[in-house]
């Protein structure tokens, strides 16, 4: 028989329909070919979804996975650690397809190397980061809901200020990632963005404009030294410090200072008022023990405390840029910058909720959830302490 009467005969035969299969036989292998399908197709999908699988590229093996080796997620108290895929893909079947098919794009970028080397990646750091925080706002933090749930939480487990927090969150269901950014990888250098009205302020405060005998207002910390010619600072004056202004001399501005120190040690941290924590200057050790510069009064017992503070005045040179003439300019810049950074994951406290000791704690305790930089930190945290219960609020 020739090749071609036997390929014409192989092709008959598969091409006539079937007279002798039944439809049970065909019924069945058409199963059982959907089970393997299946089974393959689960089998791949979960193959990907293993933390071997994601750190099998470098980029991330090299970057985020180094830094979740730092965190609470990878090693602590109980033992339970968190993996890639614990944070990065639902574990509901149809919710974990299609995040699949949301991160197939990110293949591309492995095989293009947009990411290949830790200088790209850390160029691309803010805009990865900011693509995720805003997948899992939009799922309302699905990924992280795997192993944290409101309704499983033991609230009279929790320490108060936990639940001060987490309670109000809870009530209106708020995504976990409104408040935690940043607690598995580092947070991007440039994710904090300063106030733009902050900015108005610093122009205005360097414009190196004061008038003698007038009173102003510190709007960030200030070097200051203990004469006009002096180029070696011996302290510095804090944010919401109040000076009035005593001579000028070039660029620089004699002042004084009013205001109070613990009476114990050497005196170098200097206090806004009596009993208060609000810190307005730090000086040197030699600055603080100089009579002529420090000029402290007799002491005052604080009946709350028992700590023994003096009154004193503080006389030094500064330059003439940083200061405002309103302190309220600086208020509203806090208020602002408090309302709209603090009241994302709940309902922030107002500002005499608490007394103006306890705010730093309450406050440094939740900053780094937020996106203020350093300078907006300190200005709410003094609004916040000059605006307490101690001074006139309901609570």
């Amino acid at each position: 028989m020739s090749l071609k009467s036997t390929l014409s005969s192989f092709w008959n035969t598969v091409s006539r329909p079937a007279t002798t299969i039944s439809l049970g036989v065909i019924s069945l292998g058409g199963f059982i070919t959907g089970i393997i399908f299946w089974g393959g197709f689960n089998t791949a999908m979960e193959l990907t979804n293993t933390e071997e699988f994601c750190v099998s590229c470098h980029a991330m093996r090299d970057n985020v996975y180094v830094e979740l080796q730092s965190t609470v997620h990878w090693e602590n108290r109980t033992g339970v650690r968190a993996t890639c895929p614990d944070c990065h893909v639902p574990h509901e079947w149809t919710n974990k397809v299609a995040r699949k098919m949301q991160a197939s794009k990110e293949v591309w970028a492995a095989v293009f190397g947009t990411i290949n080397t830790r200088e790209k990646f850390e160029e691309r750091r803010a805009e990865l980061a900011k693509h995720e925080w805003a997948r899992l706002e939009a799922n309302n933090s699905l990924e992280c809901r795997n192993c944290h749930d409101y309704d499983s939480m033991d609230w009279d487990a929790m320490s108060a200020e936990a639940r001060f927090y987490m309670e109000p969150a809870a009530a209106l269901n708020t995504g976990c990632i409104e408040c935690h950014k940043g607690i598995a990888h580092h947070l991007p250098d440039n994710v904090a963005v300063g106030s733009p009205a902050m900015a108005k302020l610093e122009n205005k405060a360097n414009s190196g404009s004061v008038t003698v005998g007038e009173d102003y207002f510190a709007i960030r910390d200030i070097p200051v030294y203990d004469s006009a010619e002096s180029t070696e600072p011996v302290g510095n004056l804090t944010l919401g410090a109040a000076v009035e202004i005593l001579d000028e001399s070039g660029d620089r501005i004699q002042f004084a200072l009013k205001a109070w120190r613990k009476d114990k040690g050497f005196g170098r941290v200097i206090f806004d008022e009596f009993g208060h924590n609000i810190r307005v200057a730090v000086l040197s050790k030699d600055t603080a023990q100089d009579a002529q510069l420090v000029e402290a009064s007799a002491p005052q017992t604080d009946e709350a405390t028992g700590l023994d503070w003096a009154p004193v005045t503080v006389t030094l040179w500064s330059d003439k840029q940083g200061y405002v003439d309103e302190i309220d300019e600086l208020w509203t810049v806090a208020e602002e910058s408090y309302a709209s950074n603090c009241s994302t994951c709940h309902a922030q406290p107002d500002p005499d909720h608490f007394g103006t000791n306890s705010w730093p704690a309450q406050f440094n305790g939740m900053v780094g959830f937020t996106n203020m930089d350093e300078d907006q930190a300190n200005l709410v945290l003094t609004y916040l302490q000059k605006h307490s219960a101690d001074y006139g609020g309901s609570h």
